[in-house]
């Protein structure tokens, strides 16, 4: 695993090569400090991984990665930042990166994100997953009536007008057992106990079924 290190401190560098050289089968080919030099040592080394910080001087780093991936394809690129946020992670990989961690990562980590890159699959930090995938759980998900599904409000539409589930049935082309599935998952979503239970909260939301 040939690997290319791009960040513009000298020290940063230096920490990061000797901490590659224990992982197992991981070389440092090169090193780079800016954009245009990344690029320049990606297209002489050919590097099967690059390790970039975003933070560059002059051209950042995402444009770095963009030059990189026009011109090697094949290199995959770990992005290895103090800009945790939602934008700069899916910015770079929207530009092809193939991992994206932190710069307090633990050592672990790194080696996890190199190594998942190298066999073709995205890593991210798991408080960078976290963060992103927070706004979807947080989302307040349907209740009651509304979580039903159409099928569901249309049955229960007609139960609510008074048609009887044989009836139901044959208007909508579906068996009888159908509409009496429909009716028991029906109750247990709403909380009902009784069948007459159910048959109020249709009429109570008739306007909501419609």
């Amino acid at each position: 695993m040939r690997v290319l290190i791009v960040d513009d401190h000298t020290l940063v560098r230096a920490g990061l090569t000797r901490l590659l050289q224990t992982f197992d089968g991981v070389q440092v080919v090169a090193e780079a400090s800016n954009a245009d030099q990344a690029l320049e040592m990606a297209l002489f080394h050919v590097p099967d991984l690059v390790l970039m910080d975003l933070s560059l001087p002059g051209r950042s780093g995402l444009e770095a990665l963009t030059d990189i991936r026009m011109r090697l394809p094949h290199a995959r690129i770990v992005v290895m930042s103090m800009h945790d946020d939602s934008a700069h992670v899916r910015d770079a990989l929207d530009r092809g990166a193939a991992g994206f961690i932190v710069k307090d990562a633990a050592p672990a980590e790194l080696e996890l994100a190199l190594r998942a890159a190298h066999n073709g699959q995205i890593f991210l930090s798991p408080h960078i997953s976290a963060k992103m995938l927070a706004p979807l759980i947080s989302r307040e998900r349907p209740t009651g009536v509304d979580a039903l599904s159409p099928r569901q409000k249309e049955i229960l539409r007609r139960l609510g007008g008074g048609q009887t589930t044989k009836e139901i049935a044959a208007e909508l082309g579906i068996s009888v057992k159908t509409v009496e599935t429909h009716r028991a998952r029906m109750m247990e979503a709403l909380g009902c106990r009784r069948a007459n239970e159910l048959l109020l909260l249709a009429v109570r939301h008739e306007n909501d079924l419609n």
